[in-house]
């Protein structure tokens, strides 16, 4: 019995952790847990195991040291910066001001409440990031308001539930920079390829809300004329945009000769900025140029425009690292609180708190995952994943496909940090002996980590808007009509179509590839002479990214590998680094069978 356990001590030690997960233990506890009851075991049983697990007390040795170089990684302190500079736009009023004027924009036509909560969820995730925000935002403002003018309760919740959860894949998510640091990928790059698919994403939302519209026009209907309070004007606004368009254009031609192709982005800020310019000046010098509306479109959708360029455009154009444009990004909403007069100690004190207590999550979950990681590679069991995955039929597809399935099912119990620090770094290692493009498939986890937020019943996302949905029969502020509430069945019914499509867009970049690359992405090549070492040996350990890395060390007296047991240890064989090893190959000459 003890030999069995020794011998499979990995598939043991995984279960064991999906148990605990399972039961609702903290993710951070039940790592460190079961990682230091494995090791304590393990150091024991190692005799028994015929050479499956090399673990030794001196290990733990190298516990504070591969904390220090998560904790110290300048990658992930990026993430404190984006949560900051969303709670900070989220508290100072941005939400309501973009519901209120895209509303009235897109009230005249049917189903013109719900393209605009698409519209802001996509303005809201590529500020703020952060789903919950997103969530009960729009929740509040814009959830009574459909029910006060007749959308059916189901579209609704449905609408609103999953336009928050596009900031898990509109740029700068914060799903998007742990993926990049667990599949060591640039962070810009992953950046660029999830930015079609996420824009795509919030088309097909409109899409449907489009169809629906012409199906079950009742479900969608368009707000009243006493409701819209900015008046008429989109010709005015139409004239705005096409003098912005022309200014951008004008600005791109002048601007290429020395820019090259970064002369565009540069060419809509400068064409963004004029509209601007003349919106104020039409309100404030009365000028009576411009409608309304269009003083009021502009004005509000340029903020957060010129603050998504701040972020995203400095990125993409190379002028600041992903860290760097988060504390830009950060600075940017601090400002824009205070044009706005809002910004107040206790909003300060909030997002404070809220960043804290956020990046502290995030520090203990990395922590427990290295503890975990230490044991788990001590005994083999990056080796017993990566035979499981790559053994799959299928090759990439069938690779892909499974992951996805298995990513799609964890996500019902564990949220997306959870899978990032405890999943995707067992997939690293199998993703590049196959030869899978990472940025491509980096894109396509975090579409189905997407899928968490919208899974009934345990999907946050619902649990979010269920937070601020109506319990109980209430009568309108506006109408003094007797309203009836937003029941749990009928939000859970309202998410389905739009899960379902998340996982069609999901589909659509696993056979489409393209629309995360411009190409077709560059496939790392297999290892052509590909060949698995026996789940009895010991290896050294590959640095898995992100979390998971070296067991040994560096430290001597582990094991030698099967077949070798009689060689001097001072001619050792010298082994290429394991990040150059695709499918751990051993070396050549060497059996691992003997």
């Amino acid at each position: 019995m003890m030999v069995f356990i020794a011998q499979n001590m990995a598939p043991i030690m995984f279960a064991s952790l999906v148990f605990f997960l399972l039961f609702g233990y903290p993710v951070a506890f039940a790592l460190a847990a079961n990682g230091l009851f494995f090791f304590i075991i393990g150091v024991e049983l190692a005799p028994l195991s015929g050479g499956v697990i090399s673990l030794d007390w001196s290990l733990l040795g190298t516990l504070p040291n591969r904390m220090w170089q998560q904790l110290s990684n300048d990658t992930m302190l990026a993430i404190p910066f984006f949560t900051f500079m969303g709670i900070v736009l989220e508290k100072s009023g941005m939400a309501e001001d973009l519901l209120d004027t895209v509303g009235q924009l897109f009230g005249p036509i049917r189903g013109g409440l719900a393209y605009a909560v698409i519209l802001v969820g996509a303005l809201l995730a590529a500020t703020t990031g952060v789903v919950a925000a997103s969530v009960i935002a729009m929740g509040l403002i814009s959830l009574p308001i459909m029910l006060r003018y007749g959308y059916d309760r189901r579209v609704a919740s449905g609408v609103i539930a999953s336009s928050g959860t596009l900031a898990q894949i509109v740029p700068p998510s914060l799903v998007l920079i742990v993926l990049a640091d667990q599949l060591t990928v640039d962070i810009g790059s992953m950046y660029a390829g999830a930015l079609l698919p996420s824009l795509i994403l919030a088309g097909c939302y409109a899409i449907f809300v489009f169809i629906l519209s012409l199906v079950r026009p009742d479900f969608v209907p368009a707000l009243p004329p006493e409701a819209r309070t900015l008046g008429s004007g989109v010709i005015s606004l139409l004239v705005v945009i096409a003098i912005a368009a022309g200014a951008a254009y004008a600005a791109f031609n002048w601007l290429h000769p020395t820019m090259g192709v970064d002369a565009d982005i540069v060419g809509v800020m400068a064409g963004a900025a004029l509209a601007y310019v003349l919106a104020l000046a039409d309100r404030h010098l009365k000028l009576g140029l411009m409608s309304h509306l269009a003083q009021q479109v502009v004005i509000v959708l340029i903020p957060p425009l010129a603050l998504i360029f701040l972020v995203l455009g400095t990125i993409f154009l190379g002028i600041a690292t992903p860290t760097e444009g988060g504390a830009m990004g950060a600075a940017g909403a601090l400002i824009m609180a205070i044009a706005k007069k809002r910004m107040t100690w206790s909003l300060l004190r909030q997002g404070l708190e809220s960043t804290a207590r956020l990046s502290a999550f995030v520090m203990f979950i990395i922590m427990g995952a290295r503890v975990f990681s230490l044991t788990f590679y001590g005994v083999n069991g990056h080796l017993w994943i990566e035979h499981l995955l790559v053994s799959l039929p299928g090759g990439e597809m069938g690779f892909v496909f499974f992951v996805a399935a298995l990513i799609f099912f964890l996500a019902f119990f564990l949220d997306y940090f959870e899978l990032a620090f405890i999943i995707v770094p067992l997939l690293v290692m199998p993703a590049k002996a196959i030869g899978i493009d990472l940025v491509w498939f980096g894109v396509i986890l975090a579409l189905i980590m997407q899928t968490s937020f919208m899974h009934p019943p345990f999907g946050f996302s619902l649990h979010f808007l269920r937070s601020v949905a109506p319990r109980r029969p209430y009568v309108d502020s506006v109408t003094g009509r007797r309203m009836q509430p937003v029941t749990t069945g009928q939000i859970y019914f309202g998410a389905i179509p739009f899960m379902l499509i998340q996982l069609a867009m999901a589909a659509a970049v696993v056979f489409f590839p393209g629309l995360v690359t411009s190409a077709e992405p560059e496939r790392l090549a297999p290892e052509s002479a590909f060949e698995l070492p026996a789940l009895g040996g010991t290896l050294p350990s590959p640095g898995l990214p992100g979390g998971l890395g070296d067991v040994t060390g560096g430290l001597p007296g582990l094991a030698a590998p099967p077949g070798l047991e009689g060689m001097a240890p001072p001619a050792a064989p010298a082994i290429a680094p394991a990040n150059s090893l695709p499918g751990l190959a051993p070396p050549p000459g060497l059996n691992p069978s003997n």
